[in-house]
């Protein structure tokens, strides 16, 4: 039974990349801050398949306990685990730059691009020594142009952009294949957390038009995980429908 790792796996994209995976037969190595939501989603999702679970508390910004959580993951998950998926991630504040928080652009940029590296340096030796694997990074579509307001976060998942094709590279000669998705707007926690718990501004994001939802990522992230052994997807956007680019959409009058 082969083993898959998800960071930020409490909620949004992590949780449904966890159900979908868990279904196809995968054990599941689940990492989050919250760790008040193990128990839950562990019974959320022990009907829909019969693999181990595994929880791992950090935060992906404390190399230190990113590299002593991975280090204890039990021997019979390491030696099988194929494919990392690298979704914590976060924007906070649609600042200004010239109005923009420190601790903002601090939060991002050590969730989205060192954490990021950090989970990335401490598992890629279970994917080399298992004969290859699958890494996939969740980006976004402000990893392909910048709006207003953006700033900080455009840099930090065009950095990724930067990073996943860096990674293709630099690990060809591990027949470890990289992949970055790269949503448009999408309705999970994302917004609440972006406007730090301003809950009708977070829905407004999402009015007159349907969003993506999580399921959609985690249904992308199977397709590029599940490809014939000769084929790589190497990036992929995802809009709704309604969405063109970063800030043009189709919304119905209410």
């Amino acid at each position: 039974m082969k083993t898959i790792l998800i960071t930020g796996a409490t909620s949004g994209f992590g949780l449904a990349i966890a159900k979908k995976f868990y279904a196809l037969g995968y054990n599941l190595i689940l990492t989050g801050r919250r760790k008040e939501r193990f128990q839950d989603i562990a019974k959320s999702l022990k009907d829909l398949g019969e693999g181990e679970i595994h929880f791992l508390n950090f935060d992906v910004r404390d190399n230190t306990a990113v590299k002593t959580a991975i280090a204890e993951i039990p021997s019979a998950l390491s030696s099988s685990l194929t494919i990392l998926v690298n979704n914590a991630g976060l924007a906070l504040g649609r600042s200004t730059i010239d109005a923009g928080e420190i601790e903002d652009w601090d939060g991002m940029i050590d969730t989205n691009v060192k954490g990021l590296l950090y989970v990335s340096k401490a598992v890629i030796p279970f994917l080399q020594q298992n004969g290859g694997g699958q890494i996939v990074n969740i980006a976004s579509i402000a990893g392909k142009e910048v709006y207003p307001g953006g700033n900080v976060y455009c840099a930090s998942k065009h950095a990724v952009d930067a990073i996943s094709r860096a990674m293709r590279i630099d690990l060809l000669k591990d027949n470890i294949a990289v992949s970055n998705i790269a949503p448009g707007a999408a309705d999970t926690e994302f917004s609440m957390v972006r406007f730090k718990g301003d809950a009708q501004t977070a829905k407004d994001v999402y009015k007159g038009y349907t969003p993506l939802f999580a399921e959609d990522i985690a249904d992308a992230v199977e397709f590029v995980c599940n490809r014939p052994g000769h084929v790589n997807i190497d990036d992929l956007l995802i809009m709704p429908r309604a969405q063109a680019n970063a800030t043009i959409f189709k919304k119905e009058e209410n």
